[in-house]
C-alpha cells in the first residue's frame, strides 16, 4: 500500500518500546493473540475461560463464537487485546460443513442452487442463538460443493461468508429449497479474518507448552503459540507516528499534526486507523478526523482521535511538563 510522507527525518529512540515480535512472554500475555482449535463439546465461552485459568491471566476473550457440536479455529484475545474484539468479529470467515439430505439429490440439482445462493442473501438467527431473531441480509462469497455421497444423501459443503452468517440456518434453506430435511451433521471453522487453522495450535500442543513453562521455566514454546496483538490490524489503514506522539496519545490526547510521520494513502475524515509506533508497535486504534490528504497542509491541529487506546502508558517517556 503506498504511504504518504510527512516527516522524512523523524527517528526512534531505541531505548524506548520494541518492535512486536521481540516482546517478552510477559508482553505477548498482555496484549496478544492465541489461535486454538476448538474440539467438538465445549461451548467457546467454556473453552476460553479454561484457557484464562490454566495461563493464570484475567482478562481474555474471544472473537467469532462457535456452537459446542461445531469444531475449528478460535480466536483468543489477551489483555488489552480484548480491546479489538469488535474488529475481530467484523471479519470474514470460512466453514466446512457436512449435511445429510432427507431425499435422494441429483448432483446437478445441488450444484445449481449453491450456484444461485452466492451473493446476498436472507439469513435469520436461529432460535438457538443468543441474539434477537429478525430477518437480515448476510453476503456469501463462495458456496462449493467439496464431495457428495448420493447413497448416504451426505454432502460436504465449503462456505465463505461474511461475519454474523449463520451457517445452520443456511442449512435449513438449502433443504426448503430443495422441498426436503436438510440436518447439519458437522461444522468446522477453518479460517477466519486473515487467520487460518494452519496457524493454530490444538488443546494439548497448548497444555503442553503452558506446562513446560510454569513447571520447567521454559516458555519458548508457548511464545510460539502467541501472535502480537498487530497482527490482527494489518488490513486497516494506518498512521506512523513520533515517540513524543505516542506518549501523549497513551495517555488519552488525540494526535496532532506535529506527531505525524507517514500515513496510509487515501484516508478520508471519519474512517478507522491504527496508529503505530515508528517501530511498528499497536498504540491506538482510532477515527481520522480529517482526510489524510489535508495534513500534508496543516501545521497544527488535530488529525485523528483514539477510540481504543492499545498501548500502555510508561512504554515512552513524555515530553511535556504536567
Amino acid at each position: 500500500m503506498n504511504r504518504l510522507i510527512f516527516d522524512d527525518n523523524a527517528t526512534t529512540n531505541p531505548k524506548f518500546g520494541n518492535i512486536p515480535l521481540e516482546r517478552s512472554l510477559d508482553e505477548l500475555l498482555g496484549s496478544g493473540i492465541l489461535l486454538v482449535k476448538k474440539p467438538r463439546g465445549p461451548t467457546s465461552h467454556q473453552l476460553t475461560a479454561w484457557i484464562r485459568n490454566v495461563l493464570g491471566i484475567t482478562k481474555i476473550g474471544h472473537g467469532g463464537t462457535l456452537d459446542p457440536m461445531a469444531t475449528g479455529l478460535l480466536t483468543i484475545l489477551c489483555g488489552r487485546a480484548t480491546r479489538l474484539t469488535d474488529i475481530i468479529l467484523k471479519g470474514d470467515k470460512r466453514y466446512i460443513s457436512v449435511i445429510r439430505f432427507g431425499r435422494n439429490i441429483e448432483l446437478e440439482e445441488l450444484e445449481a442452487l449453491l450456484a444461485s445462493l452466492v451473493g446476498e442473501i436472507y439469513n435469520v438467527p436461529p432460535k438457538e442463538s443468543a441474539v434477537k431473531v429478525q430477518v437480515r441480509t448476510r453476503t456469501i462469497t463462495s458456496l462449493r460443493l467439496l464431495d457428495f455421497d448420493f447413497d448416504s444423501r451426505i454432502a460436504a459443503i465449503e462456505i465463505s461468508c461474511v461475519a454474523g452468517t449463520y451457517i445452520r440456518t443456511l442449512t435449513r434453506d438449502i433443504g426448503l429449497l430443495l422441498n426436503t430435511s436438510c440436518e447439519m451433521l458437522e461444522l468446522h471453522r477453518d479460517k477466519t479474518s486473515i487467520f487460518d487453522e494452519s496457524m493454530a495450535c490444538n488443546m494439548h500442543q497448548l497444555v503442553d507448552a503452558i506446562f513446560l513453562w510454569k513447571e520447567h521455566n521454559d516458555e519458548r514454546s508457548l511464545r510460539k503459540l502467541l501472535t502480537p496483538v498487530e497482527s490482527i490490524l494489518t488490513k486497516i489503514p494506518s498512521i506512523t507516528i513520533k515517540d513524543g506522539a505516542v506518549a501523549a496519545m497513551t495517555h488519552g490526547a488525540p494526535l496532532a499534526r506535529p506527531g505525524v510521520v507517514n500515513a496510509s494513502s487515501k484516508i478520508t475524515s471519519g474512517s478507522l486507523v491504527v496508529i503505530n509506533s515508528m517501530k511498528g508497535e499497536a498504540v491506538a486504534v482510532a477515527e481520522i478526523s480529517v482526510d489524510i490528504d489535508e495534513v500534508s497542509n496543516m501545521k497544527k491541529g488535530q488529525v485523528a482521535v483514539a477510540k481504543s487506546v492499545l498501548m500502555p502508558t510508561g512504554i515512552y517517556p513524555q515530553n511535556w511538563s504536567k
